[in-house]
């Protein structure tokens, strides 16, 4: 008897050592997997669970999605990183509401057309909430293609792509898909992982070009190393000396912390008197810089000084560039924001 097939090694490990109670599996609909695949960009499993378990609370049908105001969207994303996926999200939502009837659609060329989804997520959830065959290229199936075929190059770079594209193609089977595809995430996610993998359990290993060259480590290849630009700024905690509230402002729609709650932003050489009186029109009794600390982006490092800033309100007006509102840390921290503004305004709070 020949060896079995890819797909039904992927399966039969599956059925034996798979994920089966993962909250988007049950009671499964393309809304549902849908949130849980965009979560799922650059998030392990592990952090999405929590954060998965209340959105779908706070908008369990597309319909509550689609017709919530975006701030309790991002307040319910906040922590979770990667704001364009919630703000995408949305704006989907909207989109399907308007053009399909609040219908989610089931055809791939139709969810490729929605911000936020791509040829993976795309195949990902018609696979997975509909059973059709459709190929999928997340980044555990990138690892476990890349090492069983010993694909050289960068996994990012368009060749590459294309091969690992045809791979999956050529591996998928007629069957079984939805189970099928979470095999494959599962297989990368607990065995064929980035740094310890464990090839003595894969039901791949016999014929995995990479394990039996003893190579394992080399693939997939490692991202080209390129020097992130730095880029520094004070965030500053301007406090009202009378009522001990502090000042948040909106972010620009887009850009990094898009739309989210955040601490105002100032240069590091900035003079603090100077733009609080010009900005807000307030009165600066003290400010002392904080212990700078650094939070990298995918594509640079923002050093970050917390600058505590007292104020005194002028009662006749506020001068504002922006959305603003003055708030207890308390009330601030159930708002929508990043994580390092969150982690300020908490220590701001102990202190």
């Amino acid at each position: 008897m020949g060896k079995a097939s890819f797909s039904t090694r992927v399966l039969d490990w599956y059925d034996r050592c798979g994920r089966h109670d993962l909250p988007w599996q049950q009671q499964r609909t393309p809304y549902r997997v849908w949130i849980a695949e965009i979560m799922l960009q650059q998030t392990q499993v592990a952090t999405v669970i929590p954060y998965y378990q209340r959105f779908l609370q706070a908008f369990p049908e597309l319909n509550a999605l689609a017709s919530a105001p975006l701030d309790r969207v991002l307040e319910q994303w906040s922590g979770l990183g990667y704001y364009s996926r919630a703000r995408n999200l949305h704006k989907a939502a909207g989109i399907i509401a308007d053009e399909h009837g609040g219908v989610f659609p089931d055809e791939f060329e139709q969810l490729m057309a929605l911000p936020g989804i791509g040829q993976s997520t795309a195949g990902a959830i018609l696979a997975q909430a509909l059973d059709q065959r459709h190929a999928i290229l997340d980044g555990n199936v990138k690892r476990v293609l890349c090492r069983y075929h010993a694909v050289d190059g960068w996994p990012g770079t368009a060749a590459v792509q294309k091969q690992l594209w045809q791979f999956s193609e050529q591996h998928t089977p007629g069957k079984r898909i939805a189970d099928y595809t979470q095999a494959m995430m599962d297989l990368g996610a607990t065995l064929c992982t980035r740094a310890s993998p464990r090839c003595t359990q894969c039901p791949l290993r016999t014929d995995c070009k990479a394990s039996i060259g003893n190579q394992v480590k080399k693939f997939p290849a490692p991202r080209p190393r390129k020097k992130l630009p730095v880029k520094a700024a004070r965030l500053l905690i301007l406090t009202d000396a009378a009522s001990g509230s502090i000042l948040l402002e909106k972010r620009p729609p887009k850009g990094i912390w898009g739309g989210l709650w955040s601490l105002p932003e100032a240069e590091v050489d900035e003079q603090i008197e100077q733009l609080c009186h010009q900005r807000w029109g307030l009165k600066v009794l003290s400010n002392e810089d904080c212990d700078p600390f650094r939070h990298t982006f995918s594509h640079y490092h923002f050093d970050i000084t917390p600058c505590r800033v007292q104020v005194q309100q002028n009662t006749t007006y506020l001068k504002d560039e922006g959305e603003i509102i003055w708030c207890q840390s308390e009330d601030a921290q159930q708002r929508a924001l990043a994580t390092p503004v969150a982690r300020i305004i908490s220590q701001h709070a102990k202190a």
